[in-house]
């Protein structure tokens, strides 16, 4: 009589102990699926964008967009955001000599600004090569920022700006880093010098062109300062989220 039960028992404990490893292996495949089309769907938006506001014309990098919106992405999905419709993007990777900001009008798909900015002095010479969050680095700290209000300084109106990714530019504010005009970048300085001047860590823009661009991206939007660095774009949290 008693091997009639244990059989049954002995079915119990095999189905128990074996058909949900079957499950959640029968259930890899189709995670990987999802993430893929996810991954796909993005692309394509990406590309449709990138050709919208045809930002090759204007020399900006398919890749730096895809990974400028992926953020901003991000940063919209967590409600960081006041201000969703502008999207500011540093190409780093280009030459200072440059026109590499981009400023884009999400809702219009237009591209509002395209002119020189700045890299830290000790970033580099005509290319940035080199990025810090370090007090008194003088250097150039990549990935995305939000806006924040606007205060007169030395240079004039400025912008100040927060850093979104710990590690990377989580420092800004303390270290001063700031949105402002200055006379050593754009065309005229270019005239008599190589390339443009380099600031103590700050994304300087054009002095004739500032104070039009802080009142454009002031109080909430998405900054994003780009440069194809491995070690940034492989820990960054936001990037790969």
């Amino acid at each position: 009589m008693r091997r009639r039960y244990l059989k049954p028992l002995v079915w119990c404990v095999w189905i128990a102990l074996f058909l949900p490893v079957k499950v959640l292996k029968a259930g890899g495949p189709a995670a990987k699926n999802h993430s893929s089309a996810k991954a796909a769907a993005f692309a394509e938006e990406a590309s449709n964008l990138y050709d919208q506001f045809d930002l090759q014309e204007v020399g900006l990098t398919k890749k730096a967009f895809q990974y400028a919106l992926k953020g901003y992405n991000y940063l919209l999905e967590h409600h960081w955001l006041n201000n969703p419709n502008i999207l500011s993007i540093c190409d780093l990777s280009q030459s200072s000599r440059n026109k590499r900001l981009y400023i884009l009008d999400m809702e219009e798909k237009k591209v509002l600004v395209n002119t020189y900015v700045a890299h830290g002095r000790n970033s580099g010479g005509e290319f940035a090569r080199t990025f810090s969050n370090n007090s008194s680095s003088h250097k150039t700290s990549l990935g995305f920022y939000v806006t924040q209000d606007t205060y007169f300084g030395s240079n004039g109106l400025s912008l100040k700006i927060r850093g979104m990714e710990r590690g990377f530019n989580d420092k800004a504010n303390g270290r001063g880093i700031v949105v402002h005009g200055s006379e050593y970048v754009g065309p005229d300085f270019l005239q008599m010098n190589q390339f443009c001047g380099r600031s103590y860590g700050c994304p300087a823009v054009p002095a004739d062109e500032s104070e039009t661009i802080i009142d454009l991206i002031k109080e909430g939007t998405c900054l994003f300062i780009y440069h194809p660095t491995i070690k940034y774009l492989s820990r960054s949290k936001i990037l790969n989220y």
